[in-house]
């Protein structure tokens, strides 16, 4: 390997792994502070590039649909689920939340869409439909699932993406896409071509991260979340809606899920489906960061980016063998270490 293939595996590296490190983050929000091992993370990616394609081809994209679904169902669950403290402000307050904002959404993207808005405009759109996707998820499944056991959470995630794979091929259609490109510029340093499109994502990437830092810092909502991802059971024995914090974080989720797609859009080809596969990805830099520590996620991510860059150039056939094995060591040395923790506590 010479040096210039060197830097581009290191670049197409560095731009992958900053978006691995925001599936990271995600993943250990929601895991931090609700227990679910989110494996669904991925859709929301794909989801919100799907959109963004339909936004440029002047198209009403398919999620509106998906969450005029949602909104119905969340709305039928939480009044079955209220049904012995049902009052009339309370259910104004459910149908205008659960079911209003979908129908809003759904009258406003048939409006907009046909002008084909610039990205102004269609990227918050999109942003702003995933992450009600994601609270609307948050509401039908895990919530009344909060006191269930880890093993039931895995298994009912397994289920909502089984579930979000099949209305995504419905309401996406099976063909691929690749959104444009926020610029085609590029310039040269020391020989190796850098696309702005590649700085773009990076500094976006570092944008948001130094922003969930501060959020975590000195929002209240942001302390209130790692006080859940804590102690649960201690945070709302003090006071903190335990609920909320559990929609905040997958609503974080679904935001960063839906930036990772609008970054991700313009470098590959997006199916209904594809989320899936990048979701793990993220997955495997939130095991390898020990599904606790921001940062050591953060390191992760970029350097099972470089590891997959580098994978794909010296054995391509079994760059996905490669880049999940990873994860075998850090469970086979959590696994032997944690006994003997407990044997030292003991």
């Amino acid at each position: 390997m010479d040096t210039a293939t060197f830097f581009l595996l290191a670049r197409d590296g560095l731009t992958t792994g900053a978006i691995y490190a925001l599936l990271g983050v995600a993943t250990v929000v929601v895991f931090a502070v609700t227990r679910v091992v989110y494996l669904a993370q991925g859709e929301f990616v794909a989801f919100a590039a799907l959109t963004l394609v339909a936004f440029e081809d002047g198209r009403v994209p398919g999620i509106t649909g998906l969450l005029l679904v949602m909104g119905v169902i969340a709305t039928v669950s939480r009044l079955v689920q209220g049904r012995d403290d049902l009052r009339v402000g309370k259910v104004l307050r459910i149908l205008a939340v659960d079911l209003g904002i979908p129908i809003a959404f759904w009258l406003a993207v048939r409006w907009i869409a046909p002008s084909k808005p610039g990205p102004w405009v269609t990227v918050p759109l999109t942003v702003a439909m995933v992450t009600v996707l994601a609270t609307a998820i948050y509401r039908i499944v895990f919530q009344p699932l909060a006191t269930a056991s880890v093993l039931v959470l895995l298994i009912a995630a397994f289920g909502v993406h089984m579930v979000l794979l099949g209305l995504g091929l419905y309401f996406f259609g099976p063909e691929g896409f690749q959104t444009q490109p926020f610029t085609e510029a590029a310039f040269e340093v020391g020989g190796m071509r850098i696309k702005w499109q590649d700085l773009i994502v990076l500094a976006t990437v570092v944008v948001l991260m130094i922003a969930l830092a501060w959020f975590f810092a000195k929002a209240r909502a942001g302390k209130a979340l790692r006080a859940a991802a804590i102690n649960r059971v201690g945070a709302s024995l003090v006071g903190i809606a335990t609920e909320t914090t559990g929609l905040i974080a997958f609503a974080m989720a679904g935001a960063i899920g839906a930036i990772s797609g609008v970054l991700i859009g313009p470098v590959t080809i997006v199916y209904y489906d594809t989320g899936f596969m990048i979701g793990l990805r993220g997955f495997v830099a939130a095991v390898l960061g020990g599904l606790v520590s921001y940062p050591l996620t953060v390191a992760a991510a970029l350097g099972l980016g470089f590891f997959e860059s580098a994978a794909s150039f010296w054995a391509s056939s079994y760059k996905e063998v490669l880049v999940f094995l990873l994860i075998v060591p850090v469970l086979l040395w959590r696994s032997i270490a944690e006994p003997h923790a407990a044997d030292d506590d003991a």
